[in-house]
């Protein structure tokens, strides 16, 4: 059981709810803002589609007991991580400085931030 709602324009929200199960989002299913709850579940998020601006910052949460988050970016992204959780941060970091942000919220019992680079 999965529940989405979206609000008007690139400045929204994307809520994903679900009581077991990860949340997969790409591309247009992606805001300014995104969160992600569930009881046991991850979040699988690939953003290396979305053209996002340098300067410009997008905002995800995740909210679990258990269930990490794997995170898609392009090089040139930034990705900043905070948050309570059991399980570690793997990123290499960008390639070239500047560029535009992610922020990542990851609160939960178990479950690490991987990111991706590709």
């Amino acid at each position: 059981m999965t529940k989405t709602g979206n609000t008007e324009g690139d400045d929204g929200t994307t809520v994903r709810i679900s009581l077991i199960g990860g949340a997969r989002l790409e591309g247009a299913e992606i805001h300014g803002r995104t969160l992600t709850a569930s009881l046991i579940g991850g979040a699988d998020i690939d953003l290396t589609e979305v053209d996002i601006p340098d300067g410009a910052e997008l905002r995800i949460t995740k909210l679990s007991l258990i269930g990490g988050v794997h995170l898609r970016v392009r090089p040139d992204v930034r990705v900043v991580v905070t948050g309570i959780r059991l399980g570690g941060v793997s990123d290499d970091g960008p390639t070239a400085p500047g560029g535009p942000t992610v922020h990542v919220a990851a609160w939960g019992l178990l479950g690490g931030v991987r990111v991706s680079r590709g």
